[in-house]
């Protein structure tokens, strides 16, 4: 089997392990500790039941939404991975160039294996930067700027990593950038590479030397104060905290666990995606990120509250397998599967998407 003869997304993990190194191909599939999350992300999809509508004339279907003020043309945005080169050769800018192509948004990593700049020259589509806060604060601060000035819509904040989760695989594997890849974003700027190749995990510990485990509120309001890019926090798992948010002038939200990389046995995403929306009512938008696999799960968790949702892990399997065209025929898997589930549903329209079509499973 190859690209051409996948039928859903999840046939592409198994074809994209036997094209990969085995240190990249764990780095990207690997969860926290017993991967309890990693797993469960997916499985509570499967719990949440569907109450179709019928007799609605779904002759016509319009799955464009917008997001933070950005027309999309599906309500699925490419989360932030770093590294995509441990994929595929072009990387990010292949990437970006799916997205843009789908009309969706690409949410660059800082560690990034091309630079903001590059991305942002290789595409013409809606394109966010995700953050991670350095102990430097000028190094952090030189960042936003750079995104702001390379025409990047919105900065997305990653709040649940103020140490990396115990990833076992990586720890392994001694996970280290292989020669001739870099972290494009923060070359010649103080930020540094990775360690070479040693025991334990390059990253865990560039993390634990290079980002601040003192990220806190006020730093929160301190970025507000130095970007006009609307505010996105990524990580966000409570109702308190999504109020904290709102209080503190953030625009978005993202619910998620890190793709079960960050504190094992949290609840999966979509299970705490209603108490979060019910928290902030319509005053900021929520996002999704875990799990998704399926048109169906995309379609639930728009009925849940949330105004759009993330993948991660499949579009990195499908750079692997296809590169550019591989990210787009994710993409665009998803996008026929999520239109089919509308029609059978009875939501001709995004905004047609409500509450009462689900039933949560005891």
């Amino acid at each position: 089997m190859d690209m051409a003869d996948v039928v859903n997304l999840e046939e592409l993990q198994p074809l994209a392990r036997q094209r990969m190194d085995k240190l990249a191909y764990d780095y990207i599939a690997s969860g926290a500790e017993d991967e309890v999350t990693l797993r469960e992300n997916r499985a509570a999809f499967s719990r949440i039941r569907l109450r179709p509508r019928v007799l609605v004339d779904v002759s016509r279907q319009d799955l464009s939404t917008q997001v933070l003020g950005a027309k999309l043309a599906l309500p699925v945005l490419l989360a932030p991975v770093a590294m995509h080169r441990l994929a595929h050769p072009d990387g990010e800018l292949a990437t970006a160039r799916a997205a843009a192509a789908l009309g969706t948004v690409i949410m660059l990593s800082t560690l990034s294996t091309c630079s903001l700049e590059e991305v942002a020259h290789a595409a013409r589509g809606p394109r966010w930067f995700q953050l991670y806060c350095f102990k430097d604060r000028d190094l952090t601060r030189g960042l936003i700027e750079r995104a702001q000035a390379a025409g990047y819509g919105a900065l997305c904040v990653t709040v649940d990593a103020p140490r990396l989760g115990r990833r076992e695989a990586d720890i392994r594997n001694g996970f280290h950038l292989p020669p001739g890849l870099t972290l494009k974003n923060l070359e010649g700027i103080g930020g540094r590479g990775l360690p070479p190749d040693q025991m334990g995990s390059a990253l865990a510990l560039y993390a634990a030397t290079m980002l601040d485990r003192s990220l806190s509120w006020k730093d929160i309001a301190w970025m507000r104060s130095i970007t006009k890019l609307p505010l996105v926090l990524k990580g966000i798992h409570t109702a308190e905290d999504a109020r904290l948010a709102v209080e503190h002038g953030v625009d978005g939200i993202v619910v998620s666990n890190h793709g079960g990389r960050q504190l094992d046995t949290v609840p999966a995403a979509v299970e705490l995606l209603p108490e979060v929306v019910e928290a902030v009512g319509s005053r900021i938008e929520v996002l999704l990120d875990g799990g998704v696999r399926r048109g169906t799960d995309v379609l639930k968790a728009l009925a849940l509250g949330a105004k759009a949702v993330l993948i991660g892990r499949p579009y990195i399997w499908g750079l692997v397998l296809d590169g550019e065209a591989g990210v787009k025929r994710v993409l665009s898997m998803l996008k026929d599967e999520l239109e089919l589930a509308m029609a059978l549903a009875g939501c001709p329209t995004i905004r047609d998407i409500r509450r009462e079509l689900i039933m949560l499973s005891d």
